[in-house]
C-alpha cells in the first residue's frame, strides 16, 4: 500500500513540474510564466518530496521534509511576487492581450513606491489646497 502512494504522490509530482515547465515555455509574458511557476512547481515539488518521506518512512527524513515543504510554501510567492514587482518597475511590457494594468497610475516611478486609492485622494486634495 505504501508503494502505491509513492508512486502516486511522485508520479503526480514530476507531472505537476512537466507542467511548469511547458507552461514556463508557452506563456506569453514574464508576468505569466511567473504565475505558472509559482503554483504548479511548488505543488509539484511538494509531492515529490511527500513521496519521498513516504518511502523512507522515517521520522528525521519526514520532519526534514515537513520543514522544507513550509519553506518552499512561504519563500515561492514571496519571491514570485518581488520579480513579478521588480519587473514591473524596470518596465517589462504586459502581455498584449492583458486588458487590466492594476498598477497603473498607482506607482511612483522616482521612489518605487505603490500608492493606494485613499492615498491618491489625499495627495489630489492637498495638490488643490495648495493651489
Amino acid at each position: 500500500m505504501n508503494d502505491i502512494l509513492v508512486y502516486i504522490t511522485s508520479g503526480l509530482g514530476a507531472l505537476f513540474v512537466l507542467l511548469a515547465a511547458i507552461g514556463t515555455l508557452r506563456m506569453p509574458d514574464q508576468y505569466l510564466r511567473i504565475s505558472v511557476n509559482t503554483k504548479a512547481a511548488t505543488l509539484g515539488v511538494g509531492l515529490l518530496l511527500t513521496a519521498a518521506a513516504l518511502f523512507f518512512l522515517d521520522l528525521s527524513v519526514t520532519t526534514r521534509v515537513i520543514a522544507v515543504i513550509i519553506f518552499i510554501f512561504i519563500t515561492a510567492p514571496v519571491s514570485a511576487h518581488l520579480i513579478g514587482r521588480t519587473s514591473y518597475f524596470i518596465g517589462n511590457k504586459l502581455w498584449e492581450n492583458s486588458y487590466i494594468d492594476d498598477l497603473k497610475g498607482k506607482y511612483n516611478k522616482s521612489t518605487h513606491e505603490l500608492k493606494g486609492i485613499n492615498q491618491r485622494e489625499d495627495n489630489e486634495e492637498e495638490t488643490e489646497e495648495k493651489s
